[in-house]
């Protein structure tokens, strides 16, 4: 990283400084290493408050991938390409299925609520907004951001067409849910799509097609863009190297296995515990380093790796891991 996060004594969010200047602060003792989810920072233990400039944030949402760029007049500080969440519906839809075919089976089951509507927000409409949400949390913590600036996704919509208005209606309900929490935590900018392309095309950048690509052109421009329109400086991107951010998808507690095992019977199946361990916790093996914990069996867990996401081992003793953080995602640099 060319500059670094600084964190105040206080745990207050101060402005970056450059890679030599924060090794000078940890030699000279006015300073501590840090981590926070794969993000490198230092902690000054001499200094409480500090004076920031204006930090924004910008937000490129998609469908499979999201960029978020951390920049200010003269900097750019961070990148982060992240994955969108899109497998909660089939979840919701396979948890539904479970329920009402035991209704139909000879066993204990608790009589079906009629007439109970759930509103609010679909889970997984929800699900993908409380990503961005929970990134931002992160980011905050250790840049001072004062703006986060947002390409409003705005839903066609056609007259006289009943059905396909509703199915964008979730997307509207769950962005207003979205922009009340960004509210909350910094200064709300929002631009249209196509005002972010003419911004991008002004200042000469060039947007790729491969969606699902690493490069920065893919996701992280459009998110460089929405920033600039606010904080203003230079425009030409003085960094483009990138965090990959992968959400763990986590097989929470269900009724029971979908197909029923020898002797028909159907054990339970899920949760998000492995001897002790959150899953998803990042740990430190003294054999497999910095890696993430996964599921349990036979007194043992299993251990994947960060970069790839590729089980380690299926092994460990629970009690040669350090643990580090709790995480609903995995990092790496491309």
């Amino acid at each position: 990283m060319q500059y670094v996060p600084v964190v105040s004594s206080t745990g207050k969010p101060l402005m970056p400084c450059h890679a030599a200047r924060a090794r000078q602060l940890v030699r000279q003792g006015r300073a501590v290493r840090r981590f926070n989810k794969g993000i490198f920072y230092i902690e000054l233990l001499d200094r409480a408050e500090g004076d920031v400039q204006p930090l924004a944030v910008g937000v490129d949402p998609g469908s499979k991938r999201e960029g978020f760029t951390i920049k200010s007049e003269a900097h750019t500080y961070l990148n982060v390409q992240a994955e969108a969440v899109d497998w909660v519906g089939k979840h919701v839809e396979g948890r539904k299925t479970l329920r009402r075919g035991r209704r139909y089976r000879k066993t204990p089951y608790r009589k079906n609520r009629q007439n109970r509507t759930r509103g609010g927000i679909p889970p997984s409409t929800k699900a993908r907004w409380q990503l961005k949400l929970r990134v931002l949390h992160w980011l905050g913590a250790l840049y001072p951001i004062s703006s986060v600036v947002v390409e409003d996704v705005a839903a066609v919509t056609k007259a006289g067409q009943r059905r396909w208005n509703q199915s964008f209606s979730p997307l509207e309900v769950g962005k207003a849910w979205f922009y009340g929490a960004v509210e909350q935590m910094a200064e709300l900018w929002l631009f249209k799509g196509y005002q972010t392309a003419e911004m991008r095309q002004a200042l000469g950048l060039t947007k790729s097609s491969q969606k699902l690509s690493t490069k920065w052109e893919a996701h992280c421009v459009d998110s460089f863009v929405l920033a600039t329109m606010v904080v203003g400086g230079h425009i030409e991107p003085d960094n483009k190297e990138m965090l990959i951010l992968v959400p763990f998808q986590f097989h929470r507690r269900a009724l029971h296995r979908a197909n029923p095992q020898k002797g028909g019977v159907r054990p339970p199946y899920g949760g998000t515990k492995s001897l002790g361990f959150k899953r998803g916790s990042w740990v430190k093996h003294p054999k497999w380093g910095v890696c993430y914990v996964g599921g349990t069996s036979k007194g043992r867990i299993s251990l994947h790796s960060l970069t790839i996401g590729k089980r380690l081992t299926q092994s460990a003793k629970p009690e040669d891991c350090r643990f580090l953080c709790y995480a609903s995602w995995r990092v790496f640099h491309p």
